[in-house]
């Protein structure tokens, strides 16, 4: 095992090995990029990085920031349409039980993390691809930490089959997740309609579309705040 792979789950493993095979298929693109101080996950063909992401987006913002000044960067990240749930009861315990989990992956869910980089998506050279993946969750009881999840905790994420992808190449893609018309101007109630999301994610898209420039605050209607489209955008529908 590499330096690079240290810290790799087989989820991250298997979708860079997929990026790599996709993307990088000459004799000068290659996986486990040097760039300055960080290593980047795939260096494809055309002189993009694939940067695979299966946890929080806060923890690599400062290595993405310096990535997108040298390279194009497309941050690849994995939601789970269907999740399996396996669980051991401890390491040394061959019997396992297998259940499908009821909560269903979206590409909206993508929110929950794009708060914490809010305007990279404005950035030229940056890209987001949402992978909706089958997978595996394996977890394992630990008596230690009985007050989260009874007590069980994640071994490890499993790819079984790639659904779907969406890319999004700015920030006014994030308007491609709507699922009917939005009104301009518009609160985060009526975005959350027009999402068919929770009012918490239109909370966290709004944010970021502030943040990014695409919207501002025009208003208040009670005690929420109203949203119009900034005069460069065009993109509401």
């Amino acid at each position: 095992m590499t330096i690079g792979t240290l810290n790799e789950g087989p989820l991250h493993q298997a979708l860079k090995a997929q990026y790599a095979l996709r993307y990088a298929t000459s004799s000068r693109a290659s996986s486990e990029v040097p760039v300055g101080d960080y290593v980047a996950d795939v260096l494809g063909d055309d002189d993009v990085l694939y940067e695979i992401q299966t946890g929080g987006f806060g923890s690599i913002r400062r290595k993405l920031e310096h990535l997108i000044t040298e390279y194009k960067v497309v941050l690849v990240h994995p939601i789970a349409a269907v999740r399996v749930i396996v669980k051991v009861r401890d390491a040394m315990d061959a019997g396992t039980t297998r259940r499908r989990s009821p909560k269903r992956g979206h590409p909206a869910h993508v929110l929950d993390q794009l708060v914490y980089i809010p305007r990279l998506l404005a950035h030229p050279n940056f890209e987001l691809e949402v992978v909706m993946v089958e997978e595996d969750e394996t977890r394992e009881f630990d008596p230690k930490r009985v007050r989260r999840r009874g007590g069980w905790r994640v071994l490890r994420r499993q790819l079984v089959a790639v659904v779907d992808r969406h890319r999004f190449q700015s920030v006014e893609d994030l308007f491609n997740l709507l699922q009917s018309p939005l009104s301009d101007p518009f609160t985060t109630l009526e975005l959350a309609d027009a999402l068919g999301q929770p009012r918490r994610l239109a909370q966290k898209m709004a944010y970021i579309l502030r943040e990014a420039g695409v919207t501002q605050v025009c208003g208040k209607t009670g005690n929420s705040l109203v949203y119009r489209l900034a005069a460069s955008s065009t993109s509401a529908r």
